[in-house]
């Protein structure tokens, strides 16, 4: 979080614009940080998984394909000084919405592969990394479901002529989405770090359950407090 403050600033700095509101360099600055760790976390957790190095390869770079458009449709709109999703004001800006709606289903349906191999095959690693990786690809296909939610709801607000809400009607939705992103980052770290020290595996099962169980409970906590604040 601090590193992507530090970013925005940094490059607000350096490009000016606003900081906040439907076209600020916050949201190009913070999805560039996200989806490069998030494939950063991809690469390496996958390896955890059981599945063929030729099927893992294609799907690492399918996935990264996917970061850069949804990252670049994300931060061309803010060079241009306009809104980027539910945007369609002019045939460009519309197919540059579109592009990103595209974009983002194709990462469901990875993630949600993910998911699947996850819980088909029990997961390799140390003591309860199993664990740590199907509760963070299924808190992640959280993530994506209230992503998706958002946009659905804003492309119907866009629809029926209300471009305004559209933009403001993501807001109730953005904590849990932003919450439960990292999930697949944080969750198989402390599972990681365990198998280096001489707890036995009971006790690091234990403890990656109780970091599991956190974590499930921040996404929700952090989507009620923004209702409840708003």
């Amino acid at each position: 979080m601090l590193r992507a403050v530090c970013a925005r600033w940094a490059v607000f700095a350096v490009d000016g614009g606003p900081r906040n509101g439907p076209v600020p360099w916050r949201k190009p600055v913070t999805f560039g940080l996200s989806f490069g760790l998030t494939l950063i976390a991809l690469t390496w957790i996958t390896s955890y998984l059981r599945v063929g190095e030729r099927p893992r390869a294609a799907l690492l770079v399918l996935l990264a394909a996917d970061c850069v458009v949804e990252v670049g449709g994300i931060t061309l709109p803010a060079w241009r000084r306009v809104p980027s999703r539910l945007n369609t004001e002019t045939p460009f800006d519309t197919a540059g919405s579109m592009t990103l709606a595209v974009g983002g289903g194709v990462l469901v349906v990875l993630l949600t592969g993910c998911a699947l191999a996850s819980f088909r095959h029990l997961p390799k690693g140390p003591a309860g990394m199993a664990r740590a990786l199907r509760s963070g690809f299924a808190i992640l296909l959280v993530a994506s479901a209230s992503g998706a939610a958002m946009i659905a709801r804003g492309v119907v607000l866009t629809r029926t002529g209300h471009q305004q809400a559209a933009y403001h009607s993501t807001a109730p939705l953005k904590p849990l989405h932003g919450v439960s992103l990292p999930a697949v980052l944080v969750l198989p770290a402390p599972a990681w770090l365990l198998s280096r020290t001489s707890r036995d595996e009971r006790a690091r099962v234990r403890i990656v359950t109780a970091a599991v169980g956190a974590y499930a409970a921040a996404g929700p906590g952090a989507g009620l407090r923004a209702v409840l604040s708003r």
